[in-house]
C-alpha cells in the first residue's frame, strides 16, 4: 500500500486521515489481543507503549514519523535483501548555483535574448525592443558576468547585490543600517571589488529589471491628479492651490505639496507569464479545475460562471487574468497617538490554484497613497482605472514561456476587498444612515432604535405564508407583509448614478438626490470599466470584520459588559415606547427605575464560570493564539482579543461554553449561528449546503428579534443575511476576506522606518514580496526554499490555522483533549469527516454539531486536569431555563442616570458547572 500520506503536512486532509485507519488496523491484525501498541507519533518517536484509541489520538495531533515508512515494529516483516540492494532516495533540495538563478532572472526579464527569432510564425516571438531596454540588458548582463573581484568563481556583481538587497527586505532593514554593512563588506573585500559603495547605488543596478513606481503629484486638497492632461499644470483648476510648496528663493528642485506612488499592473501581470514557475498556474482554473457540486474556488462560484457567459471572447483564452483589489490603511510608524494612516491598493491575480492563490508573494501593490484619502479615494484610482480599461480593451502583448509564443494579456476585476468603511470609500455608498446595507440599499427596514440607527424587518426573508409573519408583540409590534428586499443590476445603479450631477475628479457640485433618494457620497471610479455593470457581484462584503463585529456585539450582551451591551436603558425604554416585551420593562419604584438583568444575559456566578472556562482551554500549537490571557475574570470581561481570536471562539468555543449557563431558547439560535460561521468559512463550500444556510440565518435573526432589543441589530447583524448569497455568486470565503490583506499589512509595517527614505522602501518591500516567488525579480535560493511557487504541485501547503482542525473539531471541539480518548474516538473523526462533505437532510436544530456537542458535554469535564474533577452533581445540571429567570439579580439605577448602568447585585450562583 501507498505510504505517502506520511508525507502530507495537512493532518485533516482525507489521505491522511484514512491513512491513519489504515494503520490502526494494520497494527490490530499483526498484534491481535494486544491492548498497547508502540506510539509512531513525533514525540513519542516508538519508544512509548499506548493504548490504540491513544495512538490515532497522537497521530492525529503530532503526526507520524516521516521516516516510519516501514512498521517493522508493529509486525511488517521487511526484505533485507531487496531493502539493502534498493537505492535510497533522501529528499533534499538540489543545490542551485545563485549566478545561474541570476542569468534566469534576466532572461525572464527580457524573453527575446533566449527566444529563437527564426522560428516560423511572426506572432510566435517577442516583439523586438528598443535601444533604451537593449542597453539596460548589456548592462545586467556585464554585472551578471562581471566578477565581484578577481579569482571569485561564486559571485558577480548581479548575484551579490541581489543577494544583499533580499537580505534587506527580509530582516528588515533601514538604508543607514544597510549602507553601514555595505561599506563594511567593501571594506572586508580586496581593494579591486565591483561592490556598489551604498544603498543608491545598488539599486541602480538592480534598476534594469524593471518594475519601478511613478511619482504623480496631487493636489494638497485631494482635488485631481497631476496627470495626463494636467501634469504640466503648477496650481490646482478647481481649488487653485499650488502645486508646489513655498521655498525659498535660490532653491532648483521644487518639493510638491502631495505625492502618490503609483506602480504600473501591466509589468507584473507579464513577469506572471514570463516566468516557467507560474506561467503554467495561471491555467489552472480552466485546464485542472473540477466542475462539480464543490466550490473550492472562486471560478466554482456563480459570478464566474456568469461573466463568462456574458464576455466570452475574454473566457475563450484562460490566461486572461482576472483579479480582485483590496486596500485598508494602517500606521506605518506603531505610534497609536499620531494620527496617521498610509492606504496601498493591492491587485491579486485568481487565476493560480488554491495553494497558491491569496499568498503575499502574488499580491502585487499598485497604488501607495501616504495619507488617508477619504471620499476623495476615486482621484488616487485614477491612473490604475486607466490601466485597468487599456487592458480590457486592448491588452498588452505578452510572452508565454510555457509555449514559447507571444499573446495578448486582457485583464477584468472580478470584486473588491475592504472591511465596512473601506467600502464606502471604493464604492461610493455610504455604509451609515437609514440605507447602510449596500445589498438591500432603499429598501432596508430601519429605524430608529435606542440613540441610533438599527435593522430590523428580517421576517421578510420568510415564506409569505409562515406563522412569524403573522406575529407582531413578539417582533416589533407589527406585521410582516411585505416580500424581501428586491435585487438591483448593474445596469439599474449606473442608471441612478448617472442621474446625480458630479464634478471632475470625483467632487460633488449638486448634493441634490433624485426621486430614489440613492446615498452615494461620491461618483465610482471602477463604474467606468466597461464591463463591471454587468458583474453580478462588484463590492464584497467581508466576512472576517462581520464576524468579529458580531462576536462583540453578541458576547457583550449576553455577558452584559459595560459598555458592549446592547441591553442599555435606552434600550428598555425604547420597548415601552415600542409597547412590545414588557417583562423587559424598566422596573419603576418611588423615585428610582431598576434594570432587571435580562433573562438573554448571564448571572454573576455564571458569567464568572464561563470567563474561567474559557481561561482554561488550551488549543494546539498553530490553531489559535493564547485566548486565555484577553480572559478578565475578576473583571468581567475580554480585552485584547484579535480578529482571529473571535473567529475561533465563535465557532468553537461559545456553543460549549453557554450551554448550561443560558435558557435553552437563548442557546439554540447562538449554536446555530456559531455553525452558519462554521460552514461559510470552510475552505470547500457546497452549494446545498449554502442553500440551506441561506434558510438558516434567516432562522437565526428572526429568533434573535424575539429575544434581543431592537438595539441589538446593528449594520453589522444585518448583514449576514446577505452572506451565503455571495458565497454562491463568489465562492469560499477565504479567497475574497481580509485575513491575507492584514497579514501583508502587518509586514509592510513591520518594514516601515521613520526616515526620509521610508516612503520608497515601502514601496521596493511589496515589490520584492509581489514577485520573487516567480523568480522575476529576485529569485533567491534562500527566499524560494520556502515558497509555494517552487515546489511540486501535488505537494500541498498546510491549511490556515482557522482551518486546520475543523473536520476534527466537526463533532466538538473537546475531541483534541485527553478525557476523550475513547474507542469512540476513530468513529467521531468519521463522522464529523461526512458532517462537513455531506449535505445534512436534518433540521438545522436537529444537526450533528449543534446537538451532538451538548449531548457529550451532560458527563464531560473539560481541561487538562479533568481526570481529577469531581463529576457533576444532578442539581448542577437539572435547572430548568424558568428557574433560572426567576431568580435573576437587578440592577438599581438612578431614574437620572444616562450611562445606562447601575450597582449589580449578588446572589448565590443556581447553576454550577465545573471547568478544571
Amino acid at each position: 500500500m501507498s505510504r505517502r500520506w506520511i508525507q502530507n503536512p495537512n493532518r485533516c486532509a482525507d489521505e491522511y486521515l484514512d491513512g491513519i485507519e489504515d494503520f490502526i488496523e494494520f497494527a490490530r491484525r499483526h498484534n491481535p489481543g494486544a491492548t498497547r501498541i508502540r506510539c509512531p507519533c513525533r514525540r513519542c518517536n516508538n519508544t512509548l507503549f499506548e493504548s490504540i484509541e491513544t495512538v490515532g489520538f497522537h497521530l492525529v495531533r503530532n503526526g507520524m514519523i516521516e521516516t516510519y515508512s516501514i512498521w517493522n515494529l508493529h509486525g511488517e516483516q521487511v526484505d533485507h535483501a531487496s531493502s539493502s540492494n534498493a537505492p535510497r532516495v533522501d529528499n533534499v533540495e538540489p543545490i542551485v548555483d545563485p549566478n545561474d538563478q541570476v542569468m534566469g532572472i534576466i532572461q525572464d526579464a527580457f524573453p527575446f535574448a533566449s527566444t529563437n527569432i527564426n522560428q516560423e510564425g511572426e506572432d510566435d516571438v517577442p516583439t523586438p525592443i528598443d535601444s533604451a531596454e537593449f542597453e539596460q540588458y548589456e548592462k545586467l548582463l556585464k554585472n551578471a558576468n562581471q566578477e565581484l573581484y578577481p579569482g571569485c568563481e561564486s559571485f558577480s556583481v548581479l548575484t551579490a547585490i541581489v543577494e544583499l538587497m533580499h537580505g534587506k527586505i527580509k530582516y528588515r532593514m533601514s538604508n543607514l543600517c544597510f549602507d553601514y554593512f555595505l561599506g563594511v563588506f567593501k571594506r572586508m573585500l580586496p581593494t579591486d571589488n565591483c561592490l556598489p559603495k551604498d544603498h543608491k547605488h545598488a539599486q541602480k543596478v538592480l534598476h534594469g529589471l524593471g518594475l519601478g513606481y511613478e511619482k504623480i503629484h496631487a493636489c494638497k486638497n485631494n482635488c485631481m491628479l497631476f496627470y495626463k492632461e494636467h501634469e504640466t499644470l503648477d496650481t490646482c483648476p478647481i481649488c487653485n492651490e499650488s502645486r508646489f510648496k513655498m521655498t525659498s528663493q535660490n532653491r532648483t528642485t521644487k518639493i510638491p505639496q502631495k505625492v502618490m506612488r503609483y506602480l504600473p499592473l501591466k509589468p507584473r501581470l507579464q513577469r506572471l507569464y514570463m516566468s516557467m514557475h507560474t506561467a503554467t498556474d495561471m491555467r489552472w482554473h480552466k485546464e485542472k479545475r473540477v466542475d462539480d457540486d464543490v466550490m473550492r474556488h472562486p471560478a466554482d462560484g456563480e459570478a464566474w460562471k456568469e461573466f463568462d457567459r456574458t464576455f466570452p471572447e475574454f473566457a475563450a483564452d484562460p490566461r486572461n487574468v482576472r483579479l480582485g483589489l483590496a486596500t485598508d490603511g494602517f500606521n506605518p510608524y506603531g505610534v497609536l497617538n499620531q494620527h496617521h494612516s498610509t492606504w496601498p491598493i493591492f491587485a491579486f491575480p485568481y487565476n493560480l490554484p488554491p495553494w497558491k492563490c491569496m499568498k503575499k508573494e502574488y499580491m502585487m501593490m499598485t497604488v501607495l497613497i501616504t495619507e488617508d484619502p477619504g471620499r476623495s479615494i476615486d482621484v488616487y484610482l485614477r491612473p490604475l482605472v486607466d490601466e485597468l480599461k487599456d487592458l480590457w480593451t486592448n491588452g498588452v502583448r505578452t510572452y508565454d514561456k510555457s509555449t514559447g509564443r507571444m499573446f495578448t494579456l486582457r485583464a477584468a476585476v472580478m470584486w473588491t476587498v475592504n472591511d465596512f468603511p473601506a467600502y464606502a470609500m471604493v464604492s461610493g455608498w455610504s455604509t451609515k444612515g437609514y440605507m447602510a446595507c449596500p445589498v438591500c440599499k432603499e429598501d432596508v427596514t430601519s429605524g430608529w432604535h435606542a440613540g441610533k440607527v438599527c435593522y430590523l424587518g428580517h421576517r421578510r426573508w420568510l415564506p409569505w405564508d409562515h406563522e412569524w409573519r403573522e406575529k407582531d408583540k413578539e417582533f416589533d409590534g407589527n406585521t410582516e407583509r411585505r416580500l424581501r428586499p428586491r435585487e438591483w443590476s448593474g445596469d439599474e445603479i449606473l442608471e441612478q448614478l448617472n442621474r446625480l450631477d458630479f464634478a471632475p475628479f470625483g467632487k460633488t457640485v449638486s448634493r441634490t438626490r433624485p426621486s430614489t433618494h440613492l446615498n452615494w457620497t461620491h461618483k465610482p471610479m471602477f463604474f467606468e470599466l466597461p464591463y463591471w455593470s454587468k458583474l453580478k457581484l462588484r463590492h464584497n462584503l467581508d466576512v472576517m470584520h462581520v464576524e468579529k463585529n458580531v462576536f462583540d456585539t453578541l458576547v457583550g450582551t449576553i455577558l452584559d459588559i459595560e459598555g458592549k451591551t446592547k441591553d442599555t436603558i435606552k434600550a428598555r425604554l425604547d420597548l415601552e415606547r415600542m409597547g412590545i416585551r414588557r417583562g423587559l420593562w424598566m422596573n419603576r419604584d418611588s423615585d428610582k427605575a431598576r434594570r432587571d438583568l435580562a433573562f438573554f444575559s448571564m448571572k454573576p456566578n455564571d458569567k464568572k464560570e464561563f470567563l474561567k472556562f474559557v481561561s482554561s482551554v488550551k488549543f494546539p500549537d498553530g490553531y489559535a493564539s493564547n485566548i486565555a490571557r484577553c480572559v478578565n475574570v475578576d473583571g468581567g470581561k475580554f480585552t485584547g482579543l484579535k480578529s482571529h481570536d473571535c473567529h475561533v471562539f465563535m465557532q468553537r468555543l461559545l456553543p460549549v461554553g453557554i450551554r448550561h449557563l443560558l435558557p435553552e431558547d437563548v442557546v439554540k439560535p447562538i449554536m446555530l449561528l456559531s455553525r452558519f460561521f462554521s460552514q461559510l468559512t470552510a475552505k470547500t463550500l457546497r452549494r446545498t449546503d449554502m442553500f440551506q444556510l441561506r434558510h438558516d440565518i434567516v432562522q437565526v435573526l428572526c429568533k434573535f428579534e424575539m429575544i434581543f432589543p431592537p438595539a441589538f441589530f446593528t449594520s453589522m447583524i444585518h448583514v449576514m443575511v446577505h452572506l451565503p448569497e455571495e458565497a454562491l455568486l463568489a465562492g469560499p470565503v477565504n479567497y475574497r476576506w481580509m485575513y491575507p490583506i492584514e497579514r501583508l499589512l502587518g509586514e509592510l509595517k513591520k518594514s516601515k522606518r521613520p526616515e526620509p527614505s521610508s516612503s520608497p522602501f515601502l514601496v521596493c518591500s511589496s515589490a520584492i514580496l509581489s514577485l520573487s516567488a516567480v523568480a522575476s525579480v529576485l529569485s533567491l535560493r534562500s527566499y524560494l526554499s520556502h515558497l509555494p511557487a517552487v515546489t511540486s504541485a501535488t505537494t500541498l501547503p498546510s491549511p490556515p490555522p482557522c482551518f486546520g482542525l475543523s473536520r476534527i473539531f466537526a463533532a466538538d471541539f473537546s475531541l483534541l483533549w485527553p478525557p476523550f480518548r475513547t474507542p469512540e474516538m476513530s468513529d467521531l473523526i468519521r463522522r464529523g469527516r461526512s458532517m462537513t462533505t455531506a449535505p445534512s437532510s436534518d433540521p438545522p436544530a436537529q444537526s450533528a454539531s449543534a446537538a451532538t456537542a451538548p449531548a457529550m458535554l451532560d458527563h464531560v469535564v473539560v481541561g487538562p486536569g479533568a481526570s481529577q474533577a469531581p463529576a457533576l452533581s444532578s442539581s448542577s445540571v437539572a435547572q430548568p431555563p424558568s428557574a433560572r429567570r426567576r431568580h435573576r439579580p437587578t440592577d438599581t439605577i438612578d431614574t437620572t442616570s444616562t450611562d445606562g448602568t447601575g450597582a449589580s447585585g449578588s446572589q448565590p450562583g443556581i447553576t454550577t458547572l465545573l471547568y478544571c
